[in-house]
């Protein structure tokens, strides 16, 4: 139900890029997301709060995949049952 969606996983020169399609039950629409070593490089949100998402992204460079799902994991937007760091949590989640 608030499943992510996978449009793109691919590895060039050690840094894994993936991109995904958010839920209907936020406002972004998609989350593009770099790593290397397993550790984010940068995050990019299309759509939703703007400063919000820009924030949430600032915040995960430089954190392992797994300190950012623990961290972001289960966050609610307003009763929505997700939000967008919590589709974040779950796009990393599909990348083991």
């Amino acid at each position: 139900m608030f499943d992510v969606v996978k449009l793109l996983d691919s590895m060039e020169g050690g840094v894994r890029r993936a991109s995904f399609r958010t839920c209907d039950a936020v406002c972004s629409l998609q989350i593009d997301i770099e790593l290397e070593d397993d550790v984010i490089r940068s995050v990019r949100y299309t759509g939703g709060c703007h400063g919000n998402t820009q924030g949430v992204a600032a915040l995960c460079v430089g954190l392992t995949r797994s300190e950012v799902i623990t961290r972001l994991a289960g966050i609610d937007c307003k009763g929505r049952g997700t939000s967008c760091p919590d589709q974040l949590a779950r796009a990393l989640s599909m990348l083991d």
